[in-house]
């Protein structure tokens, strides 16, 4: 078995030829800009979502972030016009979410429908399946 292992890599893997690795690049983490609190000082995802927010002063907030792709943790103060940008691009995130749960949903519903039709029209089910 070993051996029929080795000569399906040879078929695949020409002699002289090796795969390349490929390293992810690497960010310097940086401050995060104002006008875009979603996206990561640290690894550019934009899945930064607040774990608490508070109001600090007159129209500023205090907000604590986080990054779930790297583990980020941050915190500062923004002006409300900030924290209104970042509220909606929170939202557009939640409707792109429930966008794509109401599409899996669906894809799912009609695989389990299309599964009953076969299975009806097989003669496959019985009293003690309901």
């Amino acid at each position: 078995m070993a051996r029929r292992q080795t000569a399906k890599r040879q078929a695949i893997e020409p002699q002289g030829i090796t795969p390349r690795t490929t390293q992810a690049p690497v960010y310097e983490p940086v401050a995060p800009r104002e006008s875009e609190l979603h996206i990561c000082p640290s690894c550019r995802s934009d899945l930064v979502y607040p774990t608490d927010w508070s109001p600090a002063a007159m129209r500023k907030w205090q907000v604590e972030l986080r990054c779930p792709d790297c583990e980020w943790n941050g915190s500062g103060t923004y002006d409300q016009q900030v924290v209104d940008s970042f509220d909606e691009a929170l939202d557009n995130g939640t409707e792109a979410v429930l966008h794509d749960l109401k599409l899996l949903a669906r894809a799912n519903m009609e695989e389990h429908v299309d599964r009953f039709v076969e299975a009806l029209w097989a003669d496959q089910l019985l009293p003690e399946d309901f």
